[in-house]
């Protein structure tokens, strides 16, 4: 079997799933009798990669597989053709949430202490809604508070193979310059929406917990989400 025939399928198994691929996914995908080996799907993931380097796609290795998605820098102009999608997240919402993929094990109490002001219930919730959030276990203390980590669902959507990739708080750009990561959709739901709401990760500060982001974050619309 051809190098040119493995990319090919590659490619069009990554346009039409819908989700990430496993390298293990991408190889039942072809007749048992002229299975490439993992190196060879490998590399063709490698030459697809090295491809769109230089076009509006790339293709991104998450936590739950490979998948194509809107290069980040064209967010924003993308995100256009779905206005109905756009959403911003309250600072308190996103600094809970960084609090909990840099620190994580880490109780409710725990991002109290840090931020100096009570959690909003409807933060947790709707970072658990998301999939982002979700309970891993429970303090050994008295009352045994839940401990709260992040899922793969938050690597995926963050375009993170694991919680080690995440840039080191002193590093972080200024909210303005992060732009979110748009999967592509499935070739048979081409006209559903192309990616969720964005959202960035940004570093516990000093502003008051139910502070709206600043204008000009990427993602068309100005629909905020205050929890």
């Amino acid at each position: 079997m051809s190098e040119h025939h493995i990319r090919n399928v590659i490619e069009a198994a990554l346009l039409a799933g819908g989700k990430p691929l496993q390298v293990a996914d991408i190889a039942q995908l072809f007749d048992e009798d002229g299975r490439p080996e993992k190196a060879q799907i490998v590399a063709g993931l490698q030459q697809l990669e090295a491809e769109y380097a230089e076009r509006g796609i790339e293709l991104k290795e998450t936590a739950s597989g490979w998948r194509v998605q809107v290069r980040s820098g064209y967010g924003r102009e993308i995100g256009r053709l779905w206005p109905e999608r756009a959403q911003k997240y309250s600072r308190a919402l996103l600094e809970t949430l960084a609090l909990i993929a840099y620190r994580q094990p880490i109780t409710r109490a725990e991002i109290e202490s840090v931020r100096g002001v009570a959690v909003n219930p409807n933060i947790l919730k709707t970072l658990m809604e998301r999939d982002w959030v979700r309970v891993v276990g429970h303090r050994d203390v008295p009352g045994h508070p839940e401990l709260l980590g992040t899922t793969r669902e938050f690597l995926d959507y963050f375009g993170l193979r694991s919680i080690e990739e995440l840039p080191p708080l002193a590093e972080l750009k200024a909210m303005s310059d992060i732009n979110p990561q748009l999967a592509l959709p499935a070739l048979a739901e081409a006209s559903g929406p192309l990616a969720e709401e964005s959202a960035v990760l940004v570093p516990a500060a000093a502003e008051p917990p139910n502070e709206p982001l600043p204008e000009g974050l990427p993602g068309p619309g100005d629909e905020t989400v205050y929890v």
